[in-house]
């Protein structure tokens, strides 16, 4: 699949149009891995845009998005297609009933057909080619048996199914493989795709961010809550960092309460929007709230 953008400006602008606030890094391994037929593996922390790339460019270009997420456990089989055995055994049940002399071959010719067949992700997205974006979402979770799989599919884009034999797309889809980094992506299946590793927003990209989703929250509120998540990314020995997602959740439950000023009291009332485990809630006690606020407060003032 070939964006329908020459550079990459056009490339930012394409997936601006689908809410999603790029930057020259990674739109420009976007153009190269479109350009060069090339999946692309981006890593990042949860909550920092990595799916919600692949869903942007989907949305920008009309193209379907299909997504395999993974888990651990993961079956191969699962992943390209299965037969739907209940309508083949309905099927060989009313041959039987009928009393027809059927063929015992030529019987199961019929039931392992195109009819039968129930496509999954890698195949389905194999089959649509360059009007699809297949999102493998968090490969680490999966297991290595599946990442080594994953080799011969990126390497030809072709499956095989033993009744109906090899299913190569015509023109490859456009990969986009994601990982929290839970554990080590193998370096084989990394020297075959470009690799992008999305790093938390800086201040400016993260207000563009939050005025872009959530417009209806006031323009002062905006500016304080992304200081607020600048400085709070910052705080020793949280369990778990708030990303992108985590600022848009609270973004929006802010322009529900209709709040005017980001104060010491709303931000105790919210908090678990942005932070959700109970000992980093314990961490941030009211002191720290006060204290961070103050400091927000005073960028807001000075901003507005």
């Amino acid at each position: 699949m070939k964006l329908p953008a020459e550079s990459t400006a056009d490339v930012t602008e394409l997936l601006a149009s689908a809410g999603y606030i790029s930057n020259d890094r990674i739109s420009t391994a976007l153009s190269l891995a479109s350009r060069m037929q090339k999946p692309l593996l981006v890593e990042g922390q949860p909550g920092s845009g990595k799916t919600s790339l692949a869903k942007a460019v989907a949305a920008a270009t009309g193209a379907e998005l299909i997504r395999l997420q993974c888990y651990r456990g993961l079956e191969v089989e699962h992943t390209i297609y299965e037969w739907d055995y209940m309508r083949q055994f309905l099927r060989i049940r009313v041959e039987g009933e009928l009393g027809d002399e059927t063929d015992p071959d030529r019987l199961e010719d019929s039931i392992f057909t195109e009819g039968y067949l129930l496509e999954r992700p890698i195949l389905r997205a194999l089959r649509r080619g360059s009007n699809a974006v297949l999102l493998i979402d968090e490969l680490d979770r999966a297991g290595e048996d599946f990442e080594a799989f994953l080799l011969e599919v990126l390497d030809e884009y072709q499956v095989t199914v033993p009744e109906l034999g090899t299913i190569r797309a015509e023109e490859p889809p456009l990969v986009v493989i994601t990982s929290n980094r839970t554990r080590k992506i193998g370096d084989a299946l990394k020297r075959r795709c470009l690799y992008c590793y999305l790093d938390q927003p800086t201040a400016e990209r993260e207000l563009e961010i939050v005025r872009s989703a959530v417009p209806e929250l006031d323009a002062t509120v905006a500016e304080q809550l992304v200081s607020f998540m600048q400085s709070i990314r910052y705080q020793e020995n949280l369990l778990r960092t708030p990303g992108i997602s985590e600022t848009l959740d609270w973004a929006g439950a802010l322009a529900e309460l209709h709040v005017a000023s980001l104060d010491a009291d709303v931000v105790s009332r919210t908090l678990s929007t942005i932070l959700k485990e109970p000992e980093d809630l314990d961490q941030l006690d009211e002191a720290a709230v006060e204290e961070l606020t103050a400091a927000i407060s005073g960028d807001g003032e000075s901003a507005g």
